[in-house]
């Protein structure tokens, strides 16, 4: 078998971020030598990217934001979904995350960043939440590190825990979806939104061994 090689690094506060490459379609991405995720392996991000897009119904132009562009595999399932006039912003805390999917990742979900529809900013996307008009999305995704596993009992938690989670829901127009990667369930999470005039629904991408879940919220009172 091929051995991993190195074709970019960065470091961060997590610890250094490479991108990893085995053959020609073959790519890992690892930070502090975890691994974040496996070009073979994006079911999890597809059903993600399924289950919002799917609930957004047949509005024309959805206003859509993706947190974290990863290897662009949820983008791209979004994309092919959304109509011709969405709008799609993706947020990435690392500008070199973005120049892999201008680059070597890019054939791998054909080039989504690309797509007319698509608007990229490097910045943290509570941060970007945090300045949005009320009303601003239909749809808000999550494909982010962990995911709220981490998160669990920390009512504090920029991005899961309850103010977050009240951002996010008036930086949504009426009846907004609030979609969430996680590597596994989060009950405190769950109670969080519900708490927060979601309605909530649990996904698995899968059957058997540890699979990952993907929550679908659905603003479900008025402001």
């Amino acid at each position: 078998m091929r051995p991993w090689q190195v074709l970019d690094s960065v470091n961060t506060k997590e610890g250094v971020l490479e991108l990893r490459r085995r053959g020609e379609r073959d790519f890992l991405m690892t930070i502090a030598g975890r691994v974040l995720m496996n070009s073979e392996h994006h079911r999890s991000e597809d059903v993600l990217a399924d289950v919002a897009c799917g609930a957004l119904g047949k509005k024309g132009r959805p206003r859509v934001l993706l947190g974290g562009l990863g290897m662009g595999y949820t983008l791209r399932a979004a994309l092919d979904q959304l109509p011709p006039k969405a709008m799609v912003t993706v947020v990435d805390l690392n500008r070199k995350v973005v120049d892999w999917n201008r680059g070597p990742l890019g054939p791998l979900a054909r080039l989504p960043i690309v797509d007319e529809r698509v608007a990229v900013v490097v910045d943290d996307v509570a941060h970007v939440i945090a300045r949005s008009r009320p009303g601003s999305y239909d749809a808000i995704l999550f494909d982010l590190y962990e995911g709220p596993r981490s998160a669990v009992n920390r009512d504090w938690h920029p991005l899961y825990g309850s103010d977050a989670i009240q951002r996010t829901r008036s930086a949504l127009g009426p009846d907004g979806i609030f979609a969430v990667w996680s590597e596994e369930a989060d009950p405190p999470f769950e109670e969080r939104l519900k708490k927060n005039g979601f309605t909530v629904k649990r996904h698995k991408s899968g059957k058997g061994g540890r699979i990952h879940v993907v929550y679908l919220a659905q603003a479900s009172e008025p402001r």
